[in-house]
């Protein structure tokens, strides 16, 4: 068989130099493109659905988060040393308060809400509402199962700082 390597201007002799002739003009390509590899995630980066904030000994909290991340949602935990802070960054009225607060998109959620309620919030997206909050540690939410679950409300804060029952829930037994 006779081949002809006229256009390609490589000597078939010597293979070792057509081999590195194309391994140097890939490399050289490669390196030209501006890729660089270093930079590149091993996988591609999920951002959280829902940013936690809570302190390092709060099991109701972890509890929580347990519930979110059992409902399909995508969560980060940040510990931190107290959520005070936290709250007053994100303008949840102090009255709201809970021993936890979270960021869902461009929404606070403070204390025990229900996943499917966060959902709703990132689903929605109303643009009436800043946060949804559970008030206090209320025995029966999510987190917080009880033997006694009670009743309890779900409160939105509007943008101009207005409080609304956004929902009521019965609690949740342990029994």
């Amino acid at each position: 068989m006779n081949l002809k390597y006229t256009n390609l201007n490589i000597n078939p002799r010597v293979p070792g130099k057509t081999l590195r002739y194309f391994f140097a003009v890939g490399l050289l390509a490669v390196f030209s493109s501006g890729v660089s590899w270093a930079d590149q995630p091993l996988a591609p980066e999920v951002k959280p659905d829902v940013t936690v904030y809570k302190t390092a000994t709060c099991g109701c909290c972890g509890k929580w988060v347990d519930h979110l991340e059992q409902s399909g949602l995508n969560v980060d935990v940040i510990i931190v040393n107290e959520t005070a802070s936290v709250r007053s960054r994100l303008g949840v009225p102090q009255e709201l308060a809970s021993c936890h607060t979270a960021v869902a998109g461009n929404y606070w959620v403070e204390g025990h809400v229900p996943a499917d309620l966060v959902t709703k919030l990132l689903e929605e997206q109303p643009a009436d509402i800043k946060g949804i909050a559970v008030p206090g540690m209320v025995p029966g939410s999510p987190g917080m199962e009880s033997p006694r679950p009670m009743k309890y409300r779900v409160i939105s804060v509007d943008n101009n700082g207005e409080k609304a029952v956004y929902t009521t829930r019965n609690g949740s037994s342990t029994r």
